[in-house]
């Protein structure tokens, strides 16, 4: 019997009673669909999963994602590792806060990431609600924004000379492939309503936005760190803190995220997808 167990913060659930390495019947889904919308983050613990439970479960709520910059894991075509090895001394990757690939024309409506190696302490994951981040944020500034289309692009992180650029890749354990396709700009409404439920939501945020149509920068670049420092305030947070063999799937349009470290010294590794809009 499935049970849901809220929280107790602004978003985020843990699911249990359900085995996601079988096949999952339609009404299942839709049982898990259901708490997905309502809770935005499911954390399904002592999952037993292989690469193909995990691609059958993204398959089951909409089908893949285009994952761009990062290379699959061998086999794979959908499969991508987030990890990082004890000795590693890079950057932490996906610090800072985001919605996973904001920056295309479809930007996925989900992401899926299962813990394999999970260190003892630390790397514990933040999501921001952006339904609360909207309903909370003063006037003045959602005046400021109403309306506006936001200018994504993944040439921050993912350019030849950017922060996971050429001079970065050799010291990650990650398949990270800048590109000059990274320079590319997609625009999004900065405020827009959830395609499923129809409540509005902040989205996406500064790593993937780097302009306002119709502001010349001297404005937005300011008003956009605001924004920035707005949707990320504790008020709006919930903490995952990960276990081996657990699944997490989050709705990228109603939450944002950002990786924490505290773990050096220690392997981590997690397979994700992306489940695709719809």
């Amino acid at each position: 019997m499935l049970t849901i167990e809220a929280s107790g913060q602004t978003c985020g659930a843990r699911v249990t009673g359900v085995d996601l390495s079988a096949e999952l019947s339609c009404d299942l889904v839709a049982e898990i669909r259901k708490a997905w919308l309502e809770h935005h983050v499911l954390a399904f613990p002592d999952q037993s999963l292989t690469d193909d439970d995990l691609e059958r479960f993204t398959v089951a709520f909409g089908g893949f994602g285009e994952d761009q910059f990062i290379a699959p894991i061998p086999g794979r075509k959908h499969v991508i590792a987030v990890q990082r090895r004890a000795d590693e001394t890079s950057p932490l990757f996906a610090e800072n806060w985001h919605s996973d690939w904001s920056f295309q024309a479809r930007p996925p409506a989900g992401t899926c990431l299962y813990g394999i190696t999970i260190p003892p302490h630390g790397g514990d994951t933040l999501f921001a609600n952006q339904h609360a981040a909207l309903d909370a944020l003063p006037a003045g500034l959602r005046a400021r924004i109403e309306g506006r289309m936001a200018i994504h692009s993944a040439r921050k992180p993912y350019a030849l000379d950017g922060a996971y650029g050429e001079a970065d890749v050799a010291r990650r354990s990650m398949d990270i492939r800048p590109s000059p396709e990274a320079h590319k700009t997609q625009l999004h409404p900065l405020i827009q309503p959830h395609p499923e439920t129809g409540r509005p939501a902040l989205f996406s945020t500064y790593g993937y936005i780097v302009g306002i149509e119709g502001m010349d920068e001297a404005e937005s670049g300011p008003l956009l760190l605001e924004l920035y420092r707005w949707q990320g305030r504790e008020a709006f947070q919930y903490r995952h803190v990960w276990q081996p063999h657990m699944l997490v799937m989050w709705d990228n349009r109603s939450v944002l995220h950002a990786a924490t470290g505290g773990y050096d010294g220690y392997d981590r590794l997690l397979h994700r997808t992306t489940i695709a809009a719809f």
